[in-house]
C-alpha cells in the first residue's frame, strides 16, 4: 500500500527486552526485530522473544530475523513467540521467501552489496513483502555498524519496497535516506548505548532527523509502506 507521505517506515532491530519494546512503540516506531542468530549479541531465547511481542501486540509490527534457518525452524517461532513477519539475513532460496508468504507473514529478504545474495538479484525475490539492502560487511550477517554508499540501494525498489540498512545512525540518517529514498530504515547498532541496549534518546533523535530530512519534499515516488 502507498503512503500519502514522504516519511520511510522505521524498524528497530535487535530488541533484546519488553521495556525497548514498549518504549519503541510509544516513540512510533513502525516495527522491531527480535534475532535468532547464536552468534550475535542480540540473539533471544524464544520465550525472550515471545515475553517482547507480547508487550507490544497490537501496537507495532514484530519480525524474527533468521540467517539460514529452515522453514521449520522459523515457523515454529513464529507460532511461539507470535510474530508478524520474519527477515531473512541468509542465502535464503527464492522458494523460502514464497513459501513463508503463503503464510501470510511479512517476509523480507535482505540483498548485500559484497556478498550473495547481491543487490542485483532483486528479480529472483520479487514475492518478499520487502527487500532489505545493506553492504554486507562485517563479521555477523547484521548490525556491524558499517556504512557503505546507501545510493546503491536505490535501484532495488525497482523489484519490492525497499528497506535501507547497514550503518545508518543518528548522524548519518539525513544523508542515507537523501540517496537511497527508501520505503523503510532499519537500524540496529546506530542507536545502542552498547550491543543489545537501545538508547531511547538516540532512537528519538534518529526518528526526528528522518522527519526533519523529508519535511516539505516530495518524494520522487510514491512510499509504500511494508509494515
Amino acid at each position: 500500500m502507498e503512503t500519502k507521505f514522504n516519511m520511510p517506515q522505521i524498524k528497530i532491530c535487535g530488541i533484546t527486552t519488553p521495556a525497548q519494546a514498549e518504549q519503541c512503540a510509544d516513540l512510533g516506531v513502525d516495527a522491531i526485530g527480535c534475532v535468532f542468530f547464536e552468534k550475535s549479541p542480540r540473539d533471544l531465547s524464544d520465550e525472550q522473544a515471545r515475553e517482547i511481542c507480547a508487550a507490544v501486540a497490537g501496537k507495532i509490527q514484530t519480525v524474527g530475523v533468521f540467517v539460514n534457518a529452515s522453514y521449520e525452524t522459523i515457523m515454529g517461532k513464529v507460532g511461539f513467540c507470535g510474530l508478524n513477519g520474519v527477515q531473512l539475513h541468509g542465502s535464503e532460496p527464492p522458494e523460502l521467501v514464497t513459501r513463508l508468504r503463503r503464510q501470510g507473514l511479512i517476509v523480507i529478504k535482505a540483498l548485500f552489496g559484497s556478498k550473495t545474495p547481491g543487490l542485483d538479484t532483486g528479480p529472483l525475490y520479487h514475492t518478499a513483502s520487502a527487500l532489505l539492502a545493506e553492504c554486507g560487511s562485517g563479521t555477523l550477517p547484521g548490525g556491524n555498524a558499517k556504512t557503505w554508499n546507501w545510493a546503491d540501494a536505490k535501484p532495488v525498489a525497482r523489484h519490492a519496497p525497499l528497506v535501507l540498512a547497514g550503518g545508518l545512525s543518528l548522524e548519518n540518517i539525513a544523508a542515507a535516506v537523501s540517496a537511497a529514498l527508501p520505503d523503510a530504515v532499519d537500524v540496529s547498532s546506530g542507536v545502542e548505548a552498547a550491543p543489545g541496549i537501545k538508547d531511547m534518546n538516540k532512537i528519538a533523535l534518529f526518528i526526528n532527523n528522518i522527519q526533519q530530512t523529508v519535511s516539505g519534499t516530495s518524494p520522487e515516488r510514491p512510499l509504500r509502506r511494508i509494515f
